[in-house]
């Protein structure tokens, strides 16, 4: 995913704490970052871990930068 650095390189849970509607926008896709115990997935990788193909990791890409610009 093509995130900002301050996101994209962040670990998830991090960005969690910080930006709780990004974990309801993995959520949806069924990526269970928020149950995660571990949490040290960059941002940037997280959907390509998930495999769930390029169409899904856009959508969610677009969703996280359009919850970003709307802040």
């Amino acid at each position: 995913m093509n995130l900002p650095a301050e996101i994209g390189d962040q670990a998830i849970n991090e960005t969690i704490k910080q930006h709780p509607k990004i974990g309801e926008i993995l959520d949806k896709y069924e990526i269970g970052c928020v149950t995660c115990g571990v949490g040290i997935c960059l941002v940037k990788d997280v959907v390509a871990i998930h495999a769930l193909g390029d169409e899904i990791e856009a959508k969610i890409e677009a969703e996280i930068m359009a919850y970003l610009e709307n802040q």
